[in-house]
């Protein structure tokens, strides 16, 4: 991923991304494949779900909204996070 940075390769990798609408999801960081160049995360790519992976995924993206809510609840300092959006 360093390396993809540092010499701005636009190389495709799964990284936790800030979603504002891909797949379906907002206001949440997810892991989903991004392109990855001199300005970070550059692209996020969608990919067409079957139905048994979209499920898996919407799990997934379940299980870390409620981790987030829960490490809200435990510290509320760290809320701050949602407000740093970053556009791509």
């Amino acid at each position: 991923m360093a390396e993809a940075y540092i010499k701005d390769k636009k190389k495709v990798l799964p990284c936790a991304s800030y979603l504002d609408g891909e797949y379906g999801v907002k206001d949440l960081y997810v892991g989903v494949p991004v392109i990855i160049g001199k300005r970070g995360v550059e692209k996020i790519i969608e990919i067409k779900f079957n139905s048994t992976e979209k499920e898996m995924f919407q799990k997934s993206v379940d299980a870390v909204r409620k981790l987030t809510q829960d490490l809200f609840k435990l510290d509320p300092g760290l809320s701050i996070i949602k407000t740093l959006k970053i556009k791509y």
